[in-house]
């Protein structure tokens, strides 16, 4: 069973626990009682309720975040310096190997620019912004070789949708070291 899976029956049996309590307490909202002898058996539910969570919910953390923190990628990344400018990209590499980490620093010569990275069937699969004196980082990994284009995703003027550029992967990657 995943992590991920083990979350979500974790999050759906508290919020069906939850559920049931708000309709417990609902269904006796209607009654009247005197608070005085109620009082006792709340705190000592409260009490119960705290120490369970503590035995029952420390163990499943300590469980589910055994694995962090998660190891850092040793792969060296390859860098492409990306800036911005009214209306075009100017990368100062353009092909990058396959299967291995890019660090993209994006930054803007001008105004705010969105940064994304569009694969051939035109799904986004990276974005950042570029702005003027600043370098985001973007770290993505290219899976499938192919040309991959660079589109500005932020209104930047009257040639912002011819503000494009094309990053190829392949396994060589070209001036790759």
């Amino acid at each position: 069973m995943t992590v991920q899976t083990m979350s979500l029956l974790l999050s759906a049996a508290a919020i069906l626990l939850l559920a049931a309590v708000f309709l417990r307490v609902r269904a006796l909202a209607h009654a009247v009682e005197d608070y005085a002898p109620v009082q006792g058996r709340a705190y000592r539910m409260r009490a119960i309720a705290f120490w369970l969570m503590v035995l029952v919910g420390l163990p499943i953390s300590i469980w589910l975040l055994r694995d962090m923190p998660y190891k850092a990628d040793v792969t060296e990344p390859q860098i492409v310096n990306a800036t911005a400018a009214q209306w075009y990209w100017e990368l100062d590499r353009e092909e990058v190997s396959l299967n291995r980490p890019v660090e993209f620093r994006v930054a803007s010569m001008d105004v705010n620019h969105g940064f994304g990275i569009y694969d051939a069937a035109g799904r986004l699969v990276a974005q950042t912004q570029a702005m003027p004196g600043y370098v985001n980082r973007l770290v993505h990994e290219f899976d499938a070789p192919g040309t991959y284009r660079v589109l500005c995703l932020e209104y930047c003027g009257l040639a912002h949708h011819g503000m494009l550029t094309e990053v190829i992967v392949s396994q060589t990657g070209g001036n790759d070291g």
